[in-house]
């Protein structure tokens, strides 16, 4: 026997009762009034810009306006009374207000749908999460540049395919990092463009025959236009979708981060420590500090990613206008924005206190004939084609090999056996120290570049670039 709420009625039209179980399964009000501040706030808008075209009184307005803040403090103060009956948080706040104000609450809902109203909702939300992650951004980076800062001379080695390439710096290496989120940064804010379009008034999916004036309401709500087409207004989740994109990459981005991170505390690198308070123990092996954040942070990216393709095969096959479909919008979304802001304040917090290992760094450059490339670019200098010094580096890399000796330690004798060209002046090419400090150029990881990188990297975020 189907089990009917007979308590409530979904509009006039219906004959029967919805379905207890499938009022429950359609209601989104346990997760959508997360949004309420944003519904409040689109309704007060909404209310000023009806009255202003004279569809309500001034009297009307200011009641609704009134009841409104009401709620936004019952809200806040956790004293509202949330119904899974008012299935979302729209009718929730708009049936609380019609038993604050009575008739008046009831026209609130002119000239408007719930379809364009929780596009709004989102989009004001996303409005503001945006400002959040910025925040946490610009707290991460900060870090990030005060950590580069007395590491800009330390000397560790650089890696392509995971094997020692060429020496670098740790300033260096954090100021690639630096870059990473900076370009998340962008993203984010050009993202905030597409999102500050009002869908308000749009309806239910072919605008309104009030005299509304949408131009109005969107000044008032702070965006920048409105939206241009009534039907891709209600039905548009792009900038959910790009929003999760940006921060699908940016958790990509942290998650590589974490990688480094946990390679480089493991005992085989011993790089760095990460503190105590950012770490676990083992339940049975007492010598164990594991690199909780960093592995939790690189397991939630892929959180993050899931989300991003949710979003994308919710949209991929509906039919223009609003569907019921996109109710599984937010869930995903929620998740996202408070999986980006806490891996972020959790790495903020912790790169301040990573201290780097800079002998055991060192030693590490000095492993794995880091300096070829620097005896190939002497031999080019003394007028070798770069491709017979490459031969010519490799020889001496073998004669390395053989008798276990870095390039460094093999005698100008040995060396000059693959080109006359080579004199004594060669062990400063050949030195970590000499390495680093001859690429010294925009983007290069001479000491000196990498604080001057540092220096114009705090100027354009005091700019609020």
């Amino acid at each position: 026997m189907t089990n009917v709420n007979t308590e409530k009625l979904s509009s006039a039209r219906f004959a029967e009762a919805t379905d207890a179980f499938v009022e429950v399964f359609t209601a989104s009000v346990d997760f959508d009034k997360r949004m309420a501040a944003q519904d409040i706030q689109g309704s007060i808008a909404h209310a000023k810009m009806l009255a202003k075209t004279g569809i309500l009184t001034d009297d009307e307005c200011a009641a609704i306006e009134q009841g409104l803040t009401q709620i936004a403090g019952e809200i806040e103060r956790g004293e509202f009374s949330w119904s899974i009956k008012q299935e979302d948080v729209h009718m929730n706040i708009e049936a609380r207000l019609t038993d604050l104000i009575g008739i008046a609450g009831k026209k609130l809902h002119t000239g408007r749908s719930r379809n364009d109203q929780v596009a709004t909702d989102i989009r004001l939300y996303l409005r503001s999460e945006i400002g959040q992650i910025e925040n946490q951004l610009n707290c991460l980076q900060t870090a990030i540049l005060d950590l580069a800062e007395p590491n800009a001379g330390t000397i560790m080695p650089g890696f392509t395919h995971l094997q020692v390439a060429q020496p670098i710096t740790f300033g260096h290496h954090l100021m690639a990092w630096f870059e990473m989120l900076q370009r998340d940064r962008e993203r984010f804010r050009d993202c905030l463009k597409r999102i500050n379009v009002m869908p308000l008034g749009a309806a239910a999916l072919a605008g309104t025959g009030y005299p509304i004036d949408r131009a109005l309401t969107a000044e008032l709500l702070g965006f920048s236009r409105p939206s241009a087409n009534s039907l891709d207004s209600v039905s548009d989740r792009d900038f959910a979708i790009e929003f999760t994109a940006a921060a699908s990459l940016l958790m990509m981005h942290l998650s590589r981060f974490s990688e480094e991170l946990i390679l480089w505390s493991s005992a085989q690198f011993n790089f760095i420590e990460i503190p105590d308070a950012f770490c676990t123990g083992s339940s049975i092996m007492p010598q164990k500090k594991n690199p909780d954040v960093p592995e939790l942070v690189r397991g939630k990216s892929g959180r993050v990613t899931g989300h991003l393709v949710s979003l994308l095969m919710l949209m991929k096959s509906q039919p223009l206008a609003y569907n019921k479909d996109n109710q599984e919008d937010k869930e995903p979304l929620f998740d996202t924005v408070d999986t980006v802001i806490n891996c972020l304040r959790a790495y903020a917090d912790m790169v301040p206190h990573i201290r780097a290992k800079k002998d055991n760094m060192y030693q590490s450059a000095k492993q794995g004939f880091a300096t070829a490339t620097d005896l190939a670019d002497y031999l080019v200098r003394r007028g070798m084609a770069f491709r017979d010094a490459h031969e010519a580096v490799g020889l001496a890399v073998r004669l390395g090999l053989t008798t276990g000796r870095d390039l460094s330690e093999l005698t100008l004798a040995e060396l000059r056996q693959f080109s006359p060209l080579i004199d004594a002046d060669v062990f400063e090419s050949l030195t970590l120290e000499g390495s680093v400090a001859s690429r010294q150029h925009i983007g290069g990881t001479a000491p000196e570049t990498v604080r001057e990188a540092i220096r114009t990297a705090r100027q354009a975020m005091a700019a609020g670039s």
